[in-house]
């Protein structure tokens, strides 16, 4: 309800005396509401808002956006989606376990855009050809210090495909090194200013690991056809790894495919977008059919790739000791029908009262609304299996009395603790400029923390005068 300044929530108390069998039907009644998505659980998006098409460069997976199923829902090749990366995207779909969009605007985290980074486990950058803003930065980086997956594909140096002066060597370059989050080398390598005209990048020995060895199959090779490699720096990042090497290099230098981690997520660097290349897309663009070059195996290195960094099931090189990923949901009360049990919360956030609306039922939880400064909490602990994807979605409706278009007065904040409090990840932060009428959907991918005990937390912060009220219904926290 718009404005409304709230009296204090008290729950009442007839469910209590119905207990587990309250419960229960809550429990059954959230399974049966599972995402869509679950289905798909690894929600990949492609970007195409940076002049990823600019001159011969068709780095699309098809040229229906946001969605490449609108051009056709059941692809069985590759020409049945049109761009140079419809191999790729074609390959994912037909496994029936990855859900795949393409961006074509501003990059952003924890807002409210279906290609909002918040509704994803990997963003692939194939080859961008202008510079991230300041914002897309923070939320890029962000994202993947919260749990994401990042692939970064790269080209030779001088490879500026719309002469802006940028090419992809620079923009990922600054992306690591002037960004509000983390610049101190975060990823633990640098892109190599160079033009390496040729040559196939050979694989490393290493049966373990779940890049060079997964589902996709085995990777020996891949394929330079002008690009550059990156510069490893273990002192900055020791989980920096070289798995493909340009002939004559190892070590440090001359990685050609690197893979690292970041905060909870995940990062791979190729260095050279003509091995995602197809060779067929739009017409009137020149490209090169790098995918099936018979001498490497570029496609099972992008698809174990893709599934390493979404967290799929099976892509933890070996360390969820076999875990039987099998769908569940994992939040008890997940729709607040128990009332104010199994979450642990301020009093009175839990409540049916008719001063706001549940979206089903009659209960729901209500952060702030009350006009008087002053914090609440609502949480719940879990434990996410190891080697399984995990992905934390709630419905959420912010009103406000508050009238300012630019100043963050009142504030919610979505993060996940571990079992110590120490705060591993902020997952999103709303404000009073974020108010809208009805619920809007919210999902984060908790992959990255998989293996863990972790809390799920909810902190509002409020102001001494306008009203604003977080109110959050339908929880869930589905395990694939």
């Amino acid at each position: 309800m718009l404005g409304s300044q709230r009296s204090r929530r008290k729950v009442t108390t007839v469910l209590a005396g119905l207990g587990l069998l309250v419960t229960g039907a809550a429990l059954q009644v959230s399974t049966s509401a599972t995402p869509a998505h679950a289905a798909t659980p690894h929600r990949i998006l492609f970007d195409d808002g940076h002049a990823e098409e600019a001159g011969n460069a068709d780095w699309i997976i098809s040229t229906s956006k946001p969605d490449p199923l609108s051009q056709d829902s059941s692809p069985s090749s590759e020409t049945d989606w049109t761009g140079a990366l419809s191999s790729w995207g074609v390959a994912l779909q037909k496994t029936g376990d990855y859900s795949l969009k393409t961006a074509t605007s501003a990059l952003t985290y924890g807002g409210s855009a279906t290609t909002d980074l918040s509704n994803f486990d990997t963003l692939v950058l194939p080859e961008p050809n202008t510079l991230f803003t300041t914002a897309e930065k923070t939320a890029i980086m962000n994202f993947v210090k919260n749990g994401g997956g990042l692939f970064m594909v790269s080209d030779h140096t001088g490879a500026d495909r719309n002469n802006d002066g940028e090419d992809a060597v620079e923009i990922f370059n600054d992306l690591m090194t002037n960004n509000s989050v983390d610049s101190t080398d975060p990823f633990g390598f640098s892109v190599d200013s160079l033009s390496i005209s040729s040559g196939y990048p050979a694989a490393i020995s290493d049966s373990t690991d779940p890049v060079l060895h997964g589902s996709f199959g085995t990777v020996t090779k891949s394929l330079i056809a002008s690009g550059t490699t990156a510069t490893l720096k273990p002192a900055d990042n020791s989980s920096v790894k070289g798995l493909l090497y340009r002939s004559g290099y190892s070590g440090n230098t001359g990685a050609f495919f690197a893979t690292s981690t970041f905060g909870s997520g995940r990062v791979a660097f190729w260095g050279d977008s003509s091995p995602i290349d197809d060779g067929t897309g739009q017409s009137g663009n020149t490209l090169y059919d790098g995918w099936n070059d018979t001498g490497a195996t570029n496609a099972a290195l992008a698809l174990n790739a893709t599934e390493w960094l979404s967290g799929a099931s099976g892509s933890g090189g070996g360390d969820d000791g076999g875990t039987d990923c099998t769908d569940t949901q994992l939040l008890g009360n997940a729709g607040f029908e128990s009332g104010a049990t199994t979450w642990s919360a301020t009093s009175g956030v839990i409540t049916n009262s008719t001063s706001e609306s549940a979206r089903t039922g009659s209960y729901y939880a209500w952060l702030g609304g009350n006009g008087t400064a002053g914090t609440e909490t609502l949480s719940q602990s879990a434990t996410l299996p190891s080697g399984c994807s995990a992905t934390l979605s709630l419905y959420l409706h912010i009103d406000t009395a508050e009238t300012t278009t630019s100043t963050a007065y009142d504030t919610l904040q979505v993060q996940v603790l571990n079992s110590s409090g120490t705060v591993l990840g902020t997952l999103a932060s709303y404000s009073n400029l974020n108010a809208a009428s009805g619920y809007t959907q919210r999902s984060f991918s908790l992959s990255g923390y998989a293996g863990q005990t972790v809390t799920l937390k909810f902190t509002s912060t409020e102001g001494s005068k306008l009203q604003t009220s977080f109110v959050i219904d339908d929880t869930a926290l589905n395990v694939t």
